[in-house]
């Protein structure tokens, strides 16, 4: 009995099993669980062979995948009716977590790694697409860290010279640039695909001393503007997408250079800083909570003059403390085998912190978002007020339900302040178009393959339409394809695209503030004033006198927004063993299988905490809306800053301009002038303008018809779309105006039975292109060959008085016609035959 050799634990069964697969997945433990071939000792690590060790992987691979008896699924104790197991399922799950936590923390400290080196490369922008600087703002007069790149197409694939180019601009909101193209499917990625040059206009970290935003206004301009030469020979002027924080500096800069760009699209972009809904955007109330801009200026002072970014990524982050604490890492940890390469890539511009200087983020603080002036005219460059009003390029507006950050009454609202109904849009010979997603976020606007397969797609597909749109305000609707329907063979995507006629009465009920709610805001934007200035009289001298770029610097080291990835990072001396075991637990990884009820336990977990810090987000967010509403709402703090009585309006009211209203009318004094002037192409504008009278939505597939049309007449392909676009609008205002007159004249254009006949079948064809004709148009072309052929038969209607601009109606009597052209109880109106005047 003496000499009776004991066993050793890796030798008796059931636990044999157990040490073979725990071993297997963490090789690194072998030396505490295999013993020596004389049971005494422990084997060093790394004595094994090579081979002997992949011989072992095999084999726990083959028992994983039910080959083998002895390992992974083999069941540590007997289970004669194959009943759940739990020891073999908490083994099972315990192996997979450690091997997980192993990985997770590799990926952070890789994470951690990219983040210097990317700093180090001085943070070029993070875009997947292969590019060429074109120009360099720091080498204009007055230099700024902007820079124009050219994005070099597939060279198999190329661009279409004829198409106009893309030029997206992205935001400087604390991160980098590439935000539009660092996935294949992205802003830049579809714009290809359309076959459309593409630039970008991305930034370096820091800014040049002095910068201010007038100074990178400048650059953006000049940048386009020498995208425009570069493209002088194409359908269009360039399609500026402005992207976030992008979208009111494209805004700005069009209304000061109207003639600068083509379409506009600002996507999740903010305009209306006040506006919200009360209980779902709490981010407009943490100014006044803060007490107004002065932070941004202290914040600015103990950066040693220049703003860090990661203060703007901190609030961000702190809107929904159930991702930024807990979701992003679990999706990480719980799909660690598949989401490591999407997450480093995403954290590589998320990490990607720039500077701003003082004065451009007091400048944003003062003036948009505690201010609000960019829609009232309170901002004041050179002399010049800005006026989004002299925008003439047409707008498109894509914002989401889902974004807490720029929902959609901040992305639109601006339309209530500057305009008082719609024929004052038409007035100003202003197209607006929105579209509204259901549940996008933030982020996804941007990034999503999902958005850019869909909503981009159809902006970049029907950029040419809506930018020769008849002026009004419009939304955007999809709808999927249905390959049975009249000329879906015109549509290229996959979905149909309409634009419904709206009012702003349709922008009113998305919800938005009340006279009381401004009130507010304004006491706020009147507070914020008086502490800054308090600030820079008390403060701000002596801040500036002890800060200098050391401690500028250890501040900005010390942020937890940066200091997160110096400690995860090979500069952690604790992290120096992660590389290693990840490793090998990458060459003896064992998941866990999804039916797991340890796993399923995980999860549920995971769904408890996050309602947890949801719920809490709702607690704090209804607190601080709560504050802020007791707060400033008292009529003592609103008479103490200035406020009127209460019961007024704190917003500056819509004003007469008597000086464009003069303007207006003698444009259209001039249109009116050339009534008898054009030939076949005026022609067929008006014949389809007057036989859609009776029509709503405008389809896409009678666009798509139209320069089907244009492409098969060897006189009109040489003509560009702004060409185009100049010609139609004049026909719709001459239409507007005067309709009879327009529509006498009509026989003044065409000359001979031929051509009197094509304008009627291209007429026909463009009709039919989103479907059979209906009653209505039937009757209105009868009407127009009737007219075109000098018949005496006349359809009878009511007729209604021409249209004029009225001197004193701020020009809006130019579109009383604003239903006139989709209305649907307008009937063919009676034609004369007399000429006009």
């Amino acid at each position: 009995m003496k000499n009776r050799r004991v066993r050793p634990l890796t030798e008796q069964q059931p636990l044999a099993s157990w040490f073979s697969a725990w071993t297997a997945a963490f090789p690194f433990l072998g030396p505490f669980v295999e013993p020596a071939e004389n049971g005494t000792a422990l084997k060093s690590a790394g004595t094994k062979s090579a081979g002997a060790r992949q011989a072992e992987a095999k084999q726990v691979e083959e028992t994983a995948a039910g080959k083998g008896v002895d390992g992974w699924q083999t069941p540590a104790f007997p289970n004669p009716f194959n009943l759940p197991n739990p020891f073999q399922d908490a083994f099972d799950y315990g192996v997979d977590a450690m091997q997980r936590w192993v990985l997770f923390l590799d990926v952070l400290r890789r994470r951690g790694d990219q983040f210097m080196d990317h700093a180090d490369k001085g943070k070029p922008p993070v875009l997947t697409f292969p590019y060429e600087v074109v120009m360099e703002g720091r080498k204009l007069k007055r230099p700024c860290n902007y820079m124009l790149l050219h994005i070099l197409p597939d060279p198999a694939v190329g661009t279409d010279p004829a198409k106009r180019p893309f030029v997206i601009v992205d935001p400087r909101a604390g991160h980098g640039p590439g935000i539009g193209g660092f996935k294949p499917d992205s802003q830049i990625g579809t714009a290809l695909r359309a076959g459309h040059p593409c630039y970008f206009i991305g930034f370096h970290p820091e800014p040049e001393p002095g910068q201010t935003l007038a100074d990178v206004g400048e650059a953006e301009a000049f940048f386009i503007e020498h995208v425009g030469k570069l493209h002088d020979n194409a359908g269009g002027k360039p399609c500026v997408i402005g992207n976030c924080q992008a979208g009111w500096a494209v805004m700005a800069l069009s209304a000061v250079r109207p003639d600068l760009m083509g379409p506009i699209i600002i996507a999740g972009s903010p305009l209306s800083y006040w506006a919200g809904v009360k209980g779902r955007n709490p981010m407009r109330y943490l100014g006044g909570l803060y007490g107004g801009a002065w932070l941004a200026a202290l914040a600015s002072d103990l950066g040693n003059g220049r703003f860090d970014g990661a203060h703007l990524v901190g609030n961000f982050e702190k809107l929904d403390p159930a991702n930024t604490y807990w979701k992003k890492a679990y999706n990480l940890y719980a799909h660690i085998d598949t989401e490591a390469d999407r997450y480093l890539e995403f954290e590589k511009w998320w990490s990607g912190f720039f500077l701003m200087n003082g004065e451009e983020i007091e400048a944003i603080t003062d003036e948009l978002f505690v201010g609000n002036k960019m829609t009232s005219g309170g901002i004041v460059r050179n002399g010049r007020r800005l006026d989004l009003r002299n925008i003439r390029s047409p707008i498109l507006v894509f914002a989401s339900f889902g974004d807490n950050i720029t929902p959609p009454q901040q992305a639109l609202g601006w339309i209530l302040d500057v305009y008082s109904d719609v024929e004052d849009i038409r007035a100003h010979e202003q197209t607006i178009v929105y579209n509204l997603h259901h549940d996008i976020g933030h982020l996804g606007i941007f990034v999503s393959g999902r958005v850019a397969r869909k909503e981009t797609s159809e902006f970049v597909e029907n950029i040419d339409f809506i930018d020769l749109l008849p002026p009004g305000l419009y939304e955007m609707i999809l709808q999927p394809k249905d390959p049975k329907v009249p000329g879906a063979d015109l549509v290229a995507g996959d979905y149909v695209t309409r634009f419904e006629p709206r009012t702003l009465d349709d922008i009113r009920g998305l919800g938005g503030n009340t006279p009381e709610d401004d009130r507010r805001f304004a006491a706020v934007a009147r507070i914020s004033d008086i502490n800054k200035g308090l600030y820079a009289t008390f403060a701000r001298p002596s801040i500036q006198a002890t800060v200098n770029e050391p401690f500028a610097e250890w501040l900005r080291m010390m942020n937890p927004a940066r200091s997160q990835y110096y400690l995860f990072s090979h500069l952690n001396p604790f992290m120096a063993p992660v590389g290693p075991m990840a490793d090998w637990v990458r060459e003896h990884r064992r998941p866990v299988s999804p039916d797991n009820p340890y796993l399923s336990a995980q999860n549920r977990v995971s769904d408890e905490i996050v309602q947890g810090l949801d719920r809490w987000r709702d607690a704090r967010d209804g607190a601080v809306e709560r504050l802020f509403m007791g707060l400033y709402n008292a009529p003592l703090l609103q008479a103490l800053v200035g406020l009127a009585a209460p019961g007024e309006d704190a917003r500056p009211p819509h004003v007469r301009d008597e000086a464009f209203e003069a303007l207006v009318e003698k444009r259209m004094a001039e249109i009116m002038g050339r009534v008898e002037e054009g030939g076949m192409r005026e022609a067929l504008f008006r014949v389809l303008i007057h036989a859609r009278r009776g029509e709503g939505a405008l389809d896409e597939r009678a666009f798509q018809m139209l320069r089907k049309i244009r492409e098969e007449h060897p006189g009109t392909q040489h003509l560009s779309v702004d060409a185009v676009r100049a010609v139609f609008r004049e026909q719709v205002f001459l239409m507007l105006m005067d309709e009879d007159t327009a529509m006498s004249a009509l026989p003044k254009l065409l000359h001979g039975e031929k051509e009197r006949k094509e304008v009627m079948a291209l007429a026909e064809r463009v009709l039919e292109a989103s479907g059979p004709l209906t009653p209505d148009q039937r009757a209105r072309l009868r009407q127009v060959d009737a007219l075109l052929h000098n018949k005496e038969e006349r359809i009878e209607a009511e007729r209604e008085p021409p249209l004029r601009v009225l001197p004193g109606a701020g020009g809006a009597s130019l579109a009383k016609a604003a239903s006139d052209i989709s209305r649907a109880d307008a009937p063919p109106r009676a034609m004369g035959t007399a000429k006009a005047k």
